[in-house]
């Protein structure tokens, strides 16, 4: 391979070198020996990517942005413990997603703190669109974090315009060429930093046919002059939802050309499988499902004293704005009644099939099953029967049309009279 003066891992510091040898999105030869993980605890995005469509609990697909759980800092430490007791070659912990590392740090830094006092040995990464690099990169170098990966799709705001729907920054939204061109300075100042700091970067591309796939060997020949490691042209893989969901996915052939081409510039990565957000084991392999967190798993996990565990049903996370009948995710708060914190996601069927079925179907007891570890459910309205149903198994039903953050607490003070009145 003629890597035209790249960097390889000789030319790196010893310790981090046997580290990069033993990351298998770094490394060839790790990928078929060391597992990674990825651990869900970013669930914010600042930017609206056109090829993009981040949906949980699908369970069938493998690319960028999909996971079947997002996690709390504290269960992420708890679903760490537990994987690497039966994964022992467990060598690398990433966050990336299913939003943006950056656009979630107090999580995405509040979780690495955790798994580093519990291990010191394990190996952190994280992958951003990098809009926030040049507020957190120092940070990111203090935490003695070394390798980031960075997307980059183009270097023109004219073709990013192409690329991005919105970029949201410091408050602004931005769109278009405009919005493109904050996102592309901020990815390639960050980048450069990093570099300078000793920090391995992976700068991914997408290769998008008729968009920027002719622009691609520009992209690479930048991102090896700021100083990246290695670069990873991955296919479009057209999602459904998505603003390119008719586009072409990119055929292997013209990816393995593009990548031949772009090696004589800098060392290209070959074996990229497109995680899932919570992907787990070796690359090819994945595990996730085998470790994913039942609502028994995390009971298992002690809890304080006087918390409640309450599920909202909502369409953008901000308002209790669906029929329980009617939603397919349910978000798990949990508090202490002045406070809480989103800490699951959990996808469900439909209860309601139908006008006539909505209250009759006795096949909905699976999904009052799922929520028997839930004090109650907050939603906007609920049918008669399911509301029977979820009392059996203890769980109370608040109706509310409100914020999040003010129907918690009317649920609380339902919960807390309800306790009264039946002691």
């Amino acid at each position: 391979m003629n890597c035209g003066g790249c960097v390889t891992t000789h030319e790196i510091p010893p310790e981090l070198r046997e580290k990069t040898e033993q990351h298998p999105c770094y490394s060839f030869a790790a990928h078929h020996t060391h597992a990674r993980m990825h651990l869900p605890v970013a669930p914010k995005c600042n930017i609206g990517c056109n090829y993009c469509n981040r949906k949980f609990d699908c369970v069938n697909e493998s690319r960028p942005g999909v996971t079947s759980e997002v996690l709390t800092p504290e269960l992420a430490l708890h679903k760490f413990k537990l994987v690497k007791e039966k994964i022992q070659n467990l060598s690398v912990v990433g966050i990336a997603g299913p939003g943006d590392a950056l656009a979630n740090w107090d999580h995405t830094s509040q979780t690495l703190k955790l798994i580093r006092q519990a291990n010191s040995e394990v190996t952190f990464c994280l992958s951003t669109n990098g809009l926030l690099l040049p507020q957190y990169a120092q940070e990111i170098v203090e935490f003695g974090i070394r390798h980031v990966t960075v997307t980059v799709n183009c270097l023109e705001p004219q073709i990013g315009a192409k690329i991005y729907k919105f970029v949201n920054y410091n408050g602004k939204r931005f769109t278009g060429a405009e919005g493109a061109f904050v996102l592309l300075g901020n990815q390639l100042s960050g980048i450069e930093y990093l570099a300078q700091q000793g920090v391995l970067v992976k700068v991914n591309i997408v290769m998008i046919k008729g968009v920027n796939d002719w622009h691609i060997p520009q992209v690479v020949k930048k991102v090896k002059q700021l100083g990246a490691f290695i670069t990873n042209i991955m296919p479009l893989i057209p999602a459904p939802g998505s603003a390119f969901e008719e586009f072409p996915q990119t055929s292997r052939k013209d990816l393995n050309t593009m990548r031949e081409t772009c090696e004589l510039d800098l060392q290209q990565m070959h074996h990229c499988k497109q995680c899932r957000a919570d992907a787990i084991g070796l690359l090819g392999e994945d595990r996730s499902a085998e470790f994913r967190l039942s609502s028994d798993s995390t009971q298992q996990i002690p809890s304080q004293p006087n918390h409640y565990r309450i599920a909202v049903t909502s369409k953008y996370g901000r308002l209790i704005d669906q029929h329980f009948g009617h939603t397919t995710v349910f978000n798990i708060y949990q508090g202490n009644g002045d406070k809480f914190e989103l800490v699951e996601t959990r996808s469900a069927e439909k209860y309601c099939a139908g006008v006539e079925e909505c209250d009759a179907d006795e096949s909905r007891e699976r999904i009052i099953h799922a929520l028997k570890d839930c004090d109650a459910v907050l939603t906007m309205r609920i049918g008669y029967h399911a509301k029977e149903r979820l009392l059996k198994h203890g769980v109370l039903s608040v109706e509310s049309c409100d914020s999040i953050e003010n129907g918690l607490n009317y649920a609380v003070r339902i919960i807390n009279e309800h306790s009264q009145e039946i002691a």
